[in-house]
């Protein structure tokens, strides 16, 4: 597969989370110490269309504003990042959704969200059929995007008809511990979906929420949001999850990069870029937006991990996540001065 240069064709849509990100300015203070916030933009699906954008790829995004002020500042955002809106609704009787966060670096990262009655939570079936998924070459989805009505069902059906199209599916676990009523929910629902998915993606601490059997298993620690602590046998989740239908699972291990398992138990670790790590909040998403550019350009699943690792090391660097995403010339300079690929 080749990256598209027809204005025509859209590369990759993902689909979910959007909002407006305050983050911390006071790097290292506690969270009740801090004295002012800068404001970015944020949500997983956003993160990696603006990654893909950066990287020369036709990227849009499917979620929903509120008819507010935010929503404006993330469309404007959008739109000077070339990342194509046109799947973007503003909804009434809706507010767009925000996060505030604090950087207390090697390994606090809090984070409060603020999405009740947020407007990414109410994509419809509609507004899927408005989408051109049929015409793209991979749909992203998220996680988070399974956890209330209606998103939930309009997820399932973007994904059924990327299935009927034949158009890659990629689903980002993206575990976020209180955006579910009962976190077992989470497994339930993307256990649901996994079958009809090309490429799964997540965190140690996702694979295992994947096949959670008890809230106990898991452990918030500093308002780290996401990042729990979740108790279980990784192997085996890593065995069940293949064992539903998809066909290869990246399972992502921070700076020790991450581990390709096939659907046929082979496996194959791909080492990352050791960095000195500033914010790790958006790194998994880099991963993702680097990983697609590689697997639409038609590489093998190691060299796109590998450049997925490379985006990835680049925006842990950063104090945020969209607005410090790489282009490729960086990426490929980052790689090539750190022993290529």
């Amino acid at each position: 597969m080749q990256t598209s240069s027809n204005n025509n064709i859209v590369d990759v849509i993902t689909m979910g989370r959007s909002s407006i990100d305050l983050y911390s300015q006071n790097v290292g203070a506690e969270f009740e110490d801090i004295k002012g916030f800068d404001a970015y933009v944020g949500g997983s699906p956003l993160n990696i269309a603006v990654g893909c954008s950066r990287l020369g790829m036709n990227a849009a995004l499917l979620t929903a504003v509120g008819e507010d002020k935010i929503g404006d500042f993330i469309l404007s955002f959008l739109r000077k990042e070339h990342v194509n809106v046109d799947y973007i609704p503003k909804l009434q009787n809706a507010r767009t959704s925000a996060v505030v966060l604090g950087i207390q670096p090697p390994d606090k990262f809090p984070l409060v969200f603020y999405r009740d009655n947020c407007a990414d939570n109410k994509i419809t079936v509609d507004h899927v059929d408005k989408a051109n998924i049929a015409g793209s070459r991979l749909l992203e989805i998220s996680g988070t995007a399974l956890n209330v009505e209606p998103t939930r069902s309009a997820v399932f059906h973007a994904v059924e008809l990327a299935n009927k199209h034949k158009v890659p599916v990629l689903l980002d676990l993206d575990f976020r511990a209180d955006q579910w009523q009962d976190v077992r929910s989470f497994g339930l629902m993307t256990r649901s979906i996994l079958p009809k998915t090309t490429i799964a993606i997540g965190t140690e601490e996702e694979i295992l929420a994947t096949m959670l059997h008890s809230s106990d298993q898991v452990t918030i620690k500093d308002q780290q949001i996401s990042a729990p602590e979740i108790k279980g046998d990784l192997p085996l989740a890593i065995e069940e999850i293949l064992s539903l239908g998809v066909k290869t699972l990246i399972v992502k291990s921070g700076a020790d990069g991450v581990t390709i398992h096939n659907a046929d138990g082979t496996a194959q670790k791909v080492p990352g870029f050791p960095v000195e790590v500033l914010n790790v909040l958006g790194a998994g998403d880099a991963f993702a937006s680097g990983f697609i550019y590689g697997y639409l350009q038609g590489w093998d699943l190691y060299k796109a991990c590998r450049m997925g690792n490379a985006s990835g090391a680049q925006v842990v660097l950063q104090p945020g996540c969209a607005n410090f995403m790489p282009s490729l010339e960086e990426s490929m300079k980052f790689i090539e001065n750190r022993g290529g690929f």
